[in-house]
């Protein structure tokens, strides 16, 4: 007994399944059990019952041997049956056979073989598993926009994506649409490919692919941006500013003063309410990372602001901070205009941009770092307030401004007469 392939329809002018095919002399039967695979039958040898076209480093060879692979599977799987059922001394049936394929190969719940259906179980299971922080809700909106990035690149590129097609020349021309269309920095392709990645890695665990090419897909190394953090002076003029004409902005304002003041991410401080109030400690779990309890002292600055709005803090989504706390910066006067440095692709882009628009809600956080390490206050204590655990992490966040290392050159570098 022994097992080949076949095509379920030779001659057609398309793609058509590969199926794997087993007689029983003595039973006068066949098995015939599809393989998943598809192919067209131009690329198949019929003499060798396999893909045409397995030698060579052609995008196309590269996919026959994939095809050969997933191929070599079956019939492995098919010899392996019938050594352990000579062993055992018991028959191998039909029905024995297919039950085994089934379950090997995972038939017993449906398999989708196109992506983005595959992409869907992926967040859906991300959506019901969210016990740590690898799957908080804003990484789950960022794959939910990668998905949308993928999607436009497909359109862009008016080739529909398949496992099949996620090769070199396919990772190639998805960043080529990142940098020269979407004009992505570096930071936000590193980051997309890494999202891209991770996707791919459980589709591969998960059985829904075996083709491995994107394990040789370079990461996109990041760079270290000039990011904004504000003095603790320019915190409290900030603090202090009459916006008693545009209550919109004061409580926009009193909401990033809450989060310099306490050093927690947006999603964090945007939420307090008074049941997180003990002991004189603002104590809730991280929503990036439930695995951490953050214990966070309350001082003047952020008592006062819970006491101002009976401990519960407006209630905006976080876009609308950002778009909002520019206003709210640009009234204050931080118009002067400065220089954003970025690559995009390998070509670095400067752009002169008025420094209010560098203002988001992540700034208060690192501005809350960089004024208490500018204090003196040691690292492992400022980290157990924000639930840093990396110190290289840590360290990132920390954003000293000109006139503070002029400050510290010139504490260190003088001339005592």
């Amino acid at each position: 007994m022994r097992s080949t392939f076949n095509l379920k329809e030779s001659k057609k002018e398309g793609l058509t399944s590969i199926r794997l095919i087993a007689y029983f002399k003595e039973e006068g039967k066949k098995f015939v059990y599809s393989t998943g695979e598809v192919i067209h039958p131009e690329d198949w040898d019929f003499e060798m019952k396999q893909p045409k076209y397995l030698n060579g480093r052609t995008s196309k060879s590269n996919d026959m041997r994939t095809i050969k692979y997933q191929l070599d599977r079956y019939s492995n799987l098919f010899i392996e049956l019938i050594n352990r059922y000579k062993v055992l001394g018991q028959d191998l049936t039909i029905d024995e056979i297919r039950k085994e394929f089934d379950i090997h190969f995972k038939r017993v719940k449906p398999v989708s073989n196109r992506f983005f259906e595959v992409y869907d179980i992926f967040l859906q299971e991300k959506r019901e598993d969210q016990s740590g922080g690898a799957n908080s809700d804003t990484t789950i909106k960022r794959y939910e926009y990668n998905k949308k990035l993928l999607e436009l690149f497909q359109e862009h590129s008016k080739r529909e994506i398949h496992f099949k097609s996620i090769n070199e020349d396919f990772y190639n021309g998805f960043i080529n649409y990142c940098v020269t269309v979407k004009k992505h920095a570096v930071n936000t392709l590193s980051r997309n490919i890494g999202l891209f990645k991770t996707i791919m890695h459980w589709a591969f665990n998960n059985n829904y692919t075996y083709k491995d090419d994107f394990k040789n897909f370079k990461n996109i190394k990041k760079e270290v941006t000039e990011e904004i953090a504000l003095t603790l002076d320019q915190v409290k003029s900030a603090y202090e500013h009459d916006f008693s004409k545009n209550k919109r902005l004061e409580r926009v304002r009193d909401l990033f003063v809450f989060g310099c003041a306490t050093g927690m991410r947006y999603s964090n401080y945007s939420l307090v309410s008074k049941s997180d109030i003990y002991n004189g400690h603002i104590n809730v779990r991280d929503k990036k990372n439930t695995d951490k309890l953050l214990s966070i002292p309350l001082n003047d600055f952020s008592k006062t602001i819970l006491e101002k709005y009976d401990y519960k803090l407006p209630l905006l989504a976080n876009q609308n901070f950002n778009d909002y706390i520019k206003d709210v910066f640009q009234a204050l006067g931080y118009t002067q205009i400065i220089k954003k440095s970025s690559k995009i692709g390998n070509k670095v882009v400067d752009v002169d941009v008025p420094l209010y628009k560098r203002i988001s809600s992540h700034t208060a956080r690192r501005s809350f770092i960089t004024i208490m390490k500018n204090k003196k206050i040691p690292d492992k204590v400022i980290m157990s307030y924000t639930g840093h655990r990396s110190l290289e992490v840590f360290n990132k966040y920390y954003k000293p401004n000109e006139d503070e290392k002029v400050d510290f050159m010139n504490s260190v570098w003088k001339i005592d007469l």
